[in-house]
């Protein structure tokens, strides 16, 4: 189960975590049907290997969340790993959806849960050095207008 442990189940069938057995078992049998090895008609020797793969990765997928025992230490197992993230759970945070807060000398953000992110001019020429940086060193543009 090595590679399941970092790959959102939900995400593999198409479904969400709030949908019902029912759901995903239909979700799982679309997908299930569409990259089975004896219906799914490849043009390569590697898009069968692929579809394949990917079919294996329906069915570990199923296999977990179709019992409600192991769903449900899944979705915790999941939920501790939200909690323990170092990056922002809901969404990236721009700079287009902050605020200048003329008082503390930096862009500000409120969060849904009652908190504030911000970031001074001083830390945003920071990152945007780095991120030049970054792209020099990958020989590639910087991400577009993301600090975050």
């Amino acid at each position: 189960m090595g590679e399941t442990e970092h790959t959102d189940l939900y995400r593999v069938l198409g479904a969400t975590s709030g949908d019902s057995v029912q759901h995903i078992k239909h979700k799982y049998q679309q997908l299930a049907l569409q990259y089975h090895p004896d219906r799914f008609r490849g043009d390569t020797p590697e898009e069968a290997d692929a579809a394949l793969k990917k079919f294996l990765e329906i069915d570990a997928a199923w296999r977990i969340l179709k019992d409600q025992a192991s769903r449900r230490q899944y979705d915790l197992k999941l939920r501790a790993q939200e909690l323990t993230q170092d990056w922002p759970v809901d969404r990236t945070v721009g700079l287009e959806d902050m605020s200048w807060d003329e008082d503390n000398g930096a862009f500000a953000h409120s969060c849904r849960c009652g908190g504030a992110f911000s970031m001074s001019e001083e830390e945003m020429k920071m990152a945007h050095e780095e991120e030049e940086e970054e792209a020099a060193e990958g020989g590639g543009a910087g991400r577009d207008g993301g600090l975050l």
